[in-house]
Parts: C-alpha cells; sequence; structure tokens
C-alpha cells in the first residue's frame, strides 16, 4: 500500500479559495474603518468649531440676533460653513444661540448643530 506524502491540486485549490475569501473580508473590513475614521475626525472638527464660535459670541457679550448669520473660515487646512441664530426662549432676557458647521454652504444638513443660551446684562 503506498502512503500519501502532502496535498491533492483539490485540497491545494480549496485552500487558496478560503484564505482568498478570509482576505476580502478583511480588506473590506478595513476600509470600513478607515472611513468612519475620516467621518469620526469632520465630526470633532465641526464640533470644535462650532463650541468655539459660540465662545466667540458669548466673550464678545453679542445678544443673537433672530436671523442667520454666517461665515466662512479656515480650520485645520480646510474650508467650512458656519451659521448661527437666536431662538426666542419666552422670556425676554434669555436667548437661545444656536450654530450650525457645515463642509460647504450648499450642503442640506450640518455637521453639528450646538445650542447654547446667553443672558442679556
Amino acid at each position: 500500500m503506498k502512503t500519501q506524502r502532502g496535498m491533492t491540486l483539490l485540497e491545494v485549490l480549496v485552500a487558496l479559495v478560503v484564505f482568498a475569501l478570509a482576505g476580502l473580508a478583511l480588506l473590506q473590513t478595513t476600509a470600513q474603518q478607515a472611513g468612519g475614521i475620516g467621518r469620526m475626525e469632520e465630526k470633532v472638527l465641526a464640533s470644535w468649531l462650532a463650541d468655539n464660535q459660540q465662545v466667540q459670541l458669548h466673550l464678545d457679550k453679542t445678544w443673537p440676533e433672530k436671523r442667520w448669520s454666517d461665515k466662512t473660515v479656515t480650520f485645520a487646512g480646510e474650508e467650512w460653513y458656519l451659521r448661527w441664530q437666536g431662538v426666542d426662549t419666552g422670556l425676554d432676557q434669555l436667548r437661545a444661540l444656536d450654530v450650525e458647521v457645515r463642509r460647504k454652504k450648499e450642503d442640506t444638513a450640518a455637521l453639528v448643530s450646538l445650542r447654547s443660551y446667553v443672558v442679556r446684562e
């Protein structure tokens, strides 16, 4: 009787298919993770910008108008679109301040929306 040494061609092909499928799954997962990290970085930068804008308006003691004001800024080497407005709260001495950050003025949805409150002194 003859003993078998090694693998048959069919076994080698099956092993190659299994490793190829595992490699494709790993590649797809890595690509999804990289895209998620980029999106997370964008949202963090946008939240910093919104927070900075609110702090600046508070430091300037600006009473927020009830219409949108806007500006474009360069931050982290990229252009960002910010807009803000005051919102009535029902109290004469208190007004909400909404700040939104978008990548472009034409974007329909804001990356970040942030609300704080301003007291008239």
